[in-house]
């Protein structure tokens, strides 16, 4: 690209999945272009002067309409004052703000469109379509590619898969120390002879910790740990429900709750099953991704992007949503594993996972994006969704 300024406009630099916008920003940077970010702010934000990026607070978190409106004028003098050729929004909230903006100055825009499901209702399909009214819209993986064609009609001449990526370098076996482990191990009280079962994630109903409390209780006769690691969702006691719940279901001293990691890769290496329990689906598994990179079985729910996610891997067990049994009984299977067998399909599943999410490959994608922009001879917004625009 000859040297553009990319403003990427997110609600938030705060959780895990929002580090995207910093990998991205330094692939800009790394380009010759200059990297503007527009956010409510997050403990990320600190790590942005690696990136080469600049930060911009804007209130971007907020569905009140005044609000984002308010937000919408903030980004077009942003637009108009920094010069910026491209404007990229992430997540719902930061969407409209970013669709006005973008329009009021007429330069295009890039769309993440990584909703979880189909919308019901008129209002929150009204809503959602802010996602889908880039000039180009990215899909995160190919189930939210289906979603974004059936909900809002994105035909493939504006829509691109571009996969999520993580950082392989960082979840690489082969780099975790044992020092690494070994600290993780102590600070968390882990007990050096049974098997562990992780679920990682914030501590939010959506991430199915009730579900695997309830298939835990189907296997309390066997020798296990659950560690649950995440950081304290918006749902107050809710991790006092759990240990509620779990000691109801007998499981005192099996199930601990520790906060969120900063080493999630050595973390990893500590389980001997990975768990995504969502009940309800997600545009893309973090989790899944990272701990099949890291050669980890792993088991999860079949809903959303996780079917294609693990596709291919034998070492990885799918289950249908609010189904403790059959949760539990995939457990059973995961700890079962023949170490040698385990072996040889931990390292089919990391190779794998490393070639198909690298995050090399996602930033190259949505730089092929900004260029598909940026070089058309006269750019102009695209014309609105009609029934006109959809492929018979």
């Amino acid at each position: 690209m000859n040297e553009p300024v990319v403003l990427q406009v997110q609600p938030t630099l705060a959780q895990a999945g929002d580090r995207i916008a910093l990998d991205i920003a330094g692939a800009v940077k790394d380009d010759g272009g200059t990297a503007l970010i527009a956010s409510s702010g997050g403990a990320l934000v600190a790590e942005l002067p690696r990136s080469g990026a600049r930060h911009i607070r804007i209130a971007l978190d907020r569905r009140n309409p005044l609000g984002m409106m308010a937000s919408a004028s903030k980004l077009v003098r942003l637009i108009r004052s920094e010069s910026v050729d491209i404007v990229h929004a992430r997540g719902l909230h930061a969407a409209w703000p970013a669709y006005l903006a973008a329009r009021r100055t007429s330069r295009p825009l890039v769309t993440t469109f990584d909703l979880g499901g189909p919308t019901v209702g008129a209002f929150d399909r009204f809503y959602a379509s802010a996602l889908a009214r880039g000039d180009r819209v990215i899909a995160v993986s190919d189930f939210v590619a289906r979603l974004a064609y059936e909900q809002h009609k994105v035909d493939d001449r504006r829509l691109r898969l571009v996969r999520r990526g993580i950082d392989t370098d960082t979840f690489d076996p082969a780099r975790v120390t044992a020092p690494r482990m070994i600290r993780l191990a102590r600070l968390w009280g882990l007990p050096d002879d049974l098997p562990v079962i992780m679920l990682p994630g914030r501590l939010m109903p959506h991430n199915g910790h009730a579900l695997l409390i309830d298939a835990l209780a189907r296997i309390k006769d066997r020798a296990f740990h659950c560690l649950v690691v995440g950081a304290e969702g918006d749902h107050a006691g809710y991790s006092a429900e759990l240990e509620a719940k779990a000691g109801a279901a007998g499981l005192n001293g099996r199930f601990h709750i520790v906060p969120e990691c900063r080493d999630m890769a050595a973390a990893y290496m500590l389980a001997d099953v990975v768990l995504n329990a969502a009940p309800v689906p997600e545009a893309f598994s973090l989790v899944l991704a990272e701990a099949q990179a890291m050669g980890r079985p792993v088991v999860s729910t079949d809903r959303g992007s996780a079917r294609e996610q693990v596709a291919g891997n034998e070492m990885a067990w799918l289950v249908p949503p609010e189904d403790p049994a059959a949760l539990a009984s995939a457990i059973g299977r995961a700890l079962d594993l023949d170490p040698d067998l385990r072996a040889r399909l931990a390292a089919e599943a990391a190779q794998r996972a490393r070639a198909r999410y690298a995050r090399t490959t996602m930033c190259a994608g949505t730089l092929a994006v900004y260029r598909e922009l940026m070089e058309r001879p006269s750019w102009r917004p695209a014309p609105a969704l009609t029934e006109a625009s959809i492929p018979s």
